[in-house]
């Protein structure tokens, strides 16, 4: 069973960045907007994806039946990859929400949640030793005067039906602040929460901030799950 781990975070936060330290020769990219990645030479380590001699290792899709299918093509037949980040994974419910604007009624809302769950528990299904990176933008809500930090969706069915992070045994919440002198700005991780957000980690896998680093997180998970 494939393990699927979620990052979240405003935009400019650092959750695109965070894969420059990836080793893109064992790294899929789902670019579900299509936009450029926020590192120097990222044209040259995620090259499109050609279906005819089976090169390049990064996609621009958003529609959900298509994911699955290259979740599960990637995991099938392409063993060299160890990682698929699917990156502003929220739009996957905005196109789509967008696509049926003028569609009156509450069924749409409900292929939206169907669809995008289904994402979720593909990435679960796949080969053992691959791991999906879910890159989403949060939301702020309040609620009995609590403001939480969440993985921003569309509609209240996933948020009352389902409780998105709930599918997830690692949520991240990417932050930045500025440098002690002011003068940079530091990019890390939250791990667990204190009440504030929805981010959560197992007991002892990672201090409560970790560097703003895919490779270095994933190698901390792998080392906690096979240690004896």
């Amino acid at each position: 069973m494939s393990q699927s781990i979620l990052v979240i975070g405003e935009s400019g936060r650092g959750k695109s960045r965070s894969m420059i330290f990836l080793d893109s020769l064992l790294t899929f990219l789902i670019n579900v907007v299509g936009k450029d990645l926020p590192f120097k030479g990222f044209k040259s380590k995620y090259q499109p994806y050609n279906k005819a001699d089976k090169t390049g290792n990064s996609v621009t899709v958003h529609d959900a039946p298509t994911i699955i299918k290259y979740l599960k093509a990637v995991s099938d037949k392409m063993p060299h990859i160890k990682q698929i980040v699917i990156d502003d994974a929220q739009y996957i419910m905005a196109f789509e929400f967008m696509a049926s604007a003028k569609t009156k009624g509450y069924e749409k809302y409900v292929t939206l949640a169907e669809n995008f769950f289904n994402v979720i528990k593909t990435s679960k299904e796949l080969r053992d030793d691959l791991t999906v990176i879910f890159l989403c933008h949060s939301e702020d809500i309040t609620a009995n005067g609590q403001t939480k930090t969440k993985i921003k969706t569309i509609g209240k069915m996933l948020d009352e039906k389902i409780t998105l992070e709930g599918l997830f045994t690692i949520v991240l919440l990417a932050e930045n602040r500025k440098s002690a002198d002011g003068k940079k700005i530091e990019y890390f991780f939250t791990t667990n929460s204190d009440g504030s957000s929805t981010c959560k980690s197992p007991e002892g896998m990672f201090p409560m901030e970790i560097p703003n680093d895919l490779n270095a997180m994933l190698s901390k998970v792998e080392a906690y799950y096979n240690e004896a």
